[in-house]
């Protein structure tokens, strides 16, 4: 199948790529950059973003940045349990997105490091025939999830394309 005929569905797990970022390259994400890349020469079905809203709203201006960009919007609020502890996790509901998806793509392109999703990894690959591909910077990416993927793509091969400082 020749690449713009492969339609593709982009799954991005918006905290694990702002932490990379931040922790590698004190630096933000250029997510518009990064979906633009996942699709390239094919058909973009579907691009979700996960996000976490916080108490302060200070992700606003960035959720609608995002939606210009081509972005659907996930949001979840950020969980602060009565010891303090903070939750904000997204893997159950973007695996579940990629799994209703999967009948309608060709290839899924998930934007993360987190080794969590090697089970989606497979089940979308073996079980449902898709193309998997993984999205993310390199030093803080699983091994795991590199093996598992049919194609990565390390953003720190050229930081300057997809970060923003």
């Amino acid at each position: 199948m020749s690449s713009e005929h492969q339609r593709v569905g982009v799954f991005v797990d918006a905290q694990n790529m702002y932490h990379s970022a931040k922790n590698l390259y004190k630096a933000k994400v250029n997510f518009k950059k990064i979906l633009e890349t996942a699709v390239g020469d094919r058909r973009l079905i579907r691009a979700f973003i996960y996000v976490i809203r916080t108490e302060g709203g200070e992700e606003k201006a960035f959720v609608e940045a995002l939606e210009k960009g081509g972005y659907e919007i996930k949001e979840k609020d950020l969980q602060i349990f009565a010891g303090g502890m903070k939750k904000a996790d997204w893997d159950v509901g973007m695996a579940m997105d990629a799994v209703i998806l999967a009948d309608k793509i060709d290839v899924a392109v998930l934007v993360t490091g987190d080794g969590d999703f090697v089970p989606l990894v497979e089940y979308l690959r073996i079980s449902r025939g898709l193309k998997v591909e993984a999205i993310s910077f390199g030093r803080s990416t699983s091994a795991k999830l590199k093996e598992a993927v049919d194609v990565f793509l390390d953003l720190g091969s050229d930081p300057k394309k997809f970060l923003i400082y």
